[in-house]
């Protein structure tokens, strides 16, 4: 269960995030949507204790992320480039993730094989610095990495952003079966709502930081968004 209590974030008198209250249970695929500057991001961020909030806070299954480091044992996440580590290979980089979770070698290639689909080998054994790859690989890269470690809750911003159509569809196959396999909760920001709505079972709708839709039944998602959005 992660739970957000009164969390606010405030830069002088501008407010950027206000969620009074928010709940997701373990096994739900989550998604967040909302136009830019809606606070997505900055949600996620303050989630994962990369931002401090002004005031409120976030739990994971029982732990306050910013008072202790528990929860990072069982979380992935990869929101930008930034979190990959740039100066090394992807092989280089799966090799460093697998000392750091304890991993043996047999465990790493189970993992990354699930994912060679999506690779389309453009990823793997190409001797290619991560700085180098396109975007689109970039963003291979960072999903495989967030799922290293059999984490229980996943953070995803903009999965599907740079990907071509055939590596959106396999990205789809691949959450729908991580999530209904091994009961992984995954937290999903997008402005793609066809690919949101069809592998989310909610989906929360920001607006200048505050939740202004909270949607679960699927046979309405798509018809209650165009209607914000497009009016």
């Amino acid at each position: 269960m992660i739970t957000v209590t009164n969390l606010k974030k405030q830069y002088k008198e501008a407010v950027v995030l206000d969620v009074e209250s928010l709940e997701i249970p373990k096994g739900e695929c989550f998604g967040l949507v909302g136009n830019n500057g809606a606070g997505k991001t900055t949600l996620f961020r303050i989630m994962l204790d990369l931002v401090r909030p002004t005031s409120g806070e976030v739990s994971l299954e029982g732990h306050v992320v910013n008072q202790g480091e528990e929860w990072k044992k069982f979380t992935g996440a990869y929101l930008d480039e930034h979190m990959l580590l740039s100066y090394l290979t992807p092989d280089e980089y799966f090799e460093t993730l697998r000392k750091i979770h304890g991993l043996s070698e047999a465990d790493l290639q189970v993992h990354l094989e699930k994912f060679a689909e999506l690779f389309n080998d453009e990823v793997r054994g190409k001797k290619k610095y991560i700085r180098d790859l396109s975007k689109g690989n970039l963003k291979k890269v960072g999903i495989a990495a967030a799922l290293l470690g059999n984490p229980e809750v996943v953070f995803l911003d903009e999965p599907f952003e740079n990907l071509d159509p055939s590596s959106q569809i396999r990205l789809k196959k691949l959450i729908s079966k991580e999530k209904d396999e091994f009961k992984r909760t995954f937290l999903i920001s997008s402005h793609d709502l066809n690919h949101v709505t069809e592998i989310c079972d909610r989906i929360v709708l920001l607006e200048k930081g505050k939740i202004i839709r909270d949607l679960s039944e699927k046979s309405e998602m798509m018809r209650e968004l165009e209607a914000y959005f497009v009016g």
